[in-house]
């Protein structure tokens, strides 16, 4: 479907073992990058209310994003989106034409991304400041091909994105902080998981 995002999301226990077993199939890797994201909104939060993402992405390339939620996200543990992304020249002048169209700067996160190829989908090894995930993207029947192939079933997929799980992480910790960087994570010995787990599927 053009223009719309279908994917999945698991949390990961042993990502190099998981990365291992894609290469042995056939995987083709992109390299591993680091991405540093900004989040926009308006001043009455309205982006975010409507559950939809506006967001400027520097990993190599700059790329500014605008997500819309689908009627059918988070069927069988599918995490769909309509998206809209176009590539840019510069990061700061697309920071300065934003602010100048009313939108603000609201939030920073960060992650390390590994992409791979194989099967017809987009397979991200990320690491975020709260831990180790992959995102399957693709036509839903390839993904779930992927996903047999790695022995994961629709039990523990996650159906939300990486800013819902950092709020839940957040409220339950009391996070002094509003920014998902690797900066603001450094020294902190929380449990995450007994959190992250909240959002796995039953099965």
């Amino acid at each position: 479907m053009k223009n719309v995002e279908v994917e999945v999301k698991y949390r990961l226990a042993d990502a190099d073992a998981l990365r291992q077993r894609l290469m042995d199939a056939g995987a083709k890797g992109t390299g591993r990058v680091f991405e540093a994201n900004s989040r926009y909104d308006t001043p009455d939060d309205g982006i975010r209310q409507a559950g939809c993402l506006l967001r400027l992405r520097k990993d190599g390339k700059t790329r500014l994003t605008h997500k819309t939620p689908h009627a059918d996200t988070g069927t069988d543990g599918f995490k769909i989106f309509r998206e809209l992304e176009v590539e840019v020249s510069d990061f700061d002048t697309m920071d300065k034409i934003l602010h100048a169209l009313g939108f603000q700067a609201v939030q920073t996160y960060e992650k390390w991304r590994e992409t791979l190829h194989f099967n017809g989908c987009e397979i991200c090894l990320d690491t975020l400041p709260y831990g180790e995930f992959m995102e399957i993207e693709g036509e839903k029947a390839r993904i779930e091909e992927v996903a047999a192939l790695l022995g994961l079933a629709r039990k523990g997929r996650i159906a939300t994105n990486y800013l819902s799980l950092f709020e839940a992480l957040k409220t339950e910790f009391d996070l002094p902080f509003s920014d998902l960087t690797f900066d603001n994570f450094s020294g902190l010995a929380h449990d995450f998981g007994t959190v992250l787990k909240r959002f796995e599927a039953a099965g």
